[in-house]
């Protein structure tokens, strides 16, 4: 089974130490054979996932960073960061593997939903969020992850009351799940299975938001 290599977390380390161009290009080919075997793993894990899932389509995010609007000018990301995409439309939610010295973890949910998604989710939030906080409740999901997180508005937004019962599901702009990862738990021959086990935790959770994003009020299919 394809593990991840522990070279990946001594790259990291030098290159957050010596984060610059001048240190980088010497070292490239080094990073370059680190990352191909990391995208490599992740085909494998997409691979797996695909018993269960649809996943079309996987990221590994470039190195570079974007600094133009950013006061950290540092030029290199200092972590490797995978996006696993599920096949669209039917399918919604989306998975994350952030693998970085000390702070890596998987997370998995809404990062970035359109306005028109997060509009229907909130609508149905406002109308019955019984069926969602039943999934958050359930033990297999408390045990595979923490709670909701995401950003927020400070109030409510636009057309909602702030006094709402279900307001603090409401005002979410982001319905993100986190699970901290130790580095040992991401070197160990297991860790596919670990990450496959944590993911079909929350399937549950993506199957009611695919749901809700695939049909009306009345439930009505608008696919």
């Amino acid at each position: 089974m394809q593990v991840v290599n522990p070279e990946v977390f001594t790259f990291f380390k030098a290159l957050s130490k010596n984060n610059s161009r001048a240190w980088f290009e010497p070292q490239k080919p080094r990073f370059k054979a680190l990352e191909t075997e990391f995208k490599a793993f992740g085909e494998t894990l997409k691979a797996s996932m695909n018993q269960t899932d649809e996943i079309d389509r996987v990221k590994l995010f470039r190195i570079y960073r974007d600094v133009r609007f950013s006061k950290n000018k540092t030029p290199f990301k200092t972590h490797f960061g995978m996006s696993f995409n599920r096949k669209k439309p039917h399918l919604r939610g989306g998975y994350y593997i952030h693998i970085a010295p000390g702070e890596s973890f998987l997370a998995a949910g809404f990062w970035n939903p359109n306005k028109e998604d997060l509009f229907r989710i909130r609508k149905e939030m406002e109308m019955d969020a019984d069926e969602f906080r039943a999934l958050l409740n359930d033990p297999t999901f408390i045990k595979a992850w923490t709670g909701l997180e995401g950003e927020e508005v400070k109030t409510a937004p636009k057309g909602f009351s702030k006094t709402h019962d279900n307001i603090d599901l409401i005002k979410k702009k982001q319905y993100l799940f986190i699970k901290k990862l130790e580095d040992k738990a991401i070197l160990a021959p297991n860790f596919q299975a670990e990450v496959i086990h944590h993911f079909n935790a929350i399937r549950p959770i993506f199957n009611y938001f695919s749901n809700v994003l695939t049909t009306d009020l009345n439930g009505v299919s608008i696919l």
